[in-house]
Order: structure tokens, then C-alpha cells, then sequence
């Protein structure tokens, strides 16, 4: 255990951000999850921009790489301008 009142207070952030972090890590992987699985081109055009806002800002927030974010909105485009 840490004896340091700085290191216990780091631990206790660190953990606090980790959860945050998969929370929101979770949150966007099912967003891009149910844009993927939509049919419907409307429908996929209208969630597109939430989602790539929900990706920048976890790049931005390093949660994900930024090239991980931008490789998944090219996917993403692709998959939409696909669609019938």
C-alpha cells in the first residue's frame, strides 16, 4: 500500500478517470456499433455527426488515439455512402 499522501491521492484519480474513461469508451464503441448495424441510409446520416463528435472528443481527451478516431469515421462514411 502507498505511504505517501500524494501517491494515495494519485491512485484514487487514477481510478476515477479509468472509470470515466471506459464508460465513455463503452458509450461510443455502441454508438459506432448501431450506426453500423443501420440499414437505412436517413437514419445513418443523421447519427453520423453524433458520433464522430463522440470520437473526437475521446481523441481529444487521448481515451482513444486519434488516428483510431479518424480510421473509424472513415469506416463509418464508407459504410454510409454504401447504403442503398
Amino acid at each position: 500500500m502507498a505511504n505517501h499522501q500524494s501517491s494515495i491521492k494519485r491512485i484514487r484519480q487514477t481510478n476515477a478517470r479509468r472509470i470515466r474513461n471506459r464508460y465513455y469508451a463503452k458509450t461510443a464503441r455502441n454508438a459506432v456499433k448501431a450506426l453500423r448495424a443501420t440499414e437505412d441510409k436517413a437514419a445513418a446520416v443523421e447519427l453520423y455527426p453524433k458520433v464522430c463528435s463522440m470520437l473526437d472528443k475521446l481523441a481529444k481527451k487521448n481515451v482513444i488515439h486519434k488516428n483510431k478516431a479518424g480510421n473509424l469515421k472513415s469506416k463509418l462514411a464508407k459504410h454510409i455512402n454504401h447504403l442503398a
